[in-house]
């Protein structure tokens, strides 16, 4: 089992930035594959970026181009994920997650096998 906490949503104005963190706990928590999801009500949970271990990058290039940055402390089992230039169609639930070993595709829900609370992020002036 793998726990996981995320931080730093907020109430932030258009064009404003914010660093989302991600803690990871529990056994080889640090050997995971991470990735960052977000979820508007009545939506399905969209891919935003992924952090692997071995230094691997992947963006949803449609949803949040250019603006966002994925990183990862393997020493403090923290991912991270910077946001720029906020808009208020970013205003959704930032989830992380842990993906399974075997996982074909970053993209996926299916993929993760351990998800955190959300952190809520709204974004308006």
């Amino acid at each position: 089992q793998v726990d996981l906490v995320e931080s730093g949503g907020g109430f932030v104005r258009p064009g404003d930035s914010l660093k989302l963190s991600c803690a990871a706990s529990g056994p080889s928590s640090s050997t995971y594959d991470m990735g960052w999801f977000r979820q508007t009500p009545g939506n399905e949970r969209e891919f935003v970026a992924a952090a692997g271990r071995a230094g691997l990058r992947v963006y949803n290039s449609d949803s949040m181009k250019g603006r966002v940055t994925a990183s990862r402390d393997n020493a403090r089992n923290t991912v991270y994920l910077q946001i720029y230039n906020l808009k208020p169609e970013d205003t959704a639930v930032y989830y992380c997650g842990a993906y399974y070993a075997n996982a074909d595709n970053f993209r996926y829900t299916r993929n993760i096998a351990y998800w955190g609370r959300g952190t809520q992020v709204t974004v308006s002036s």
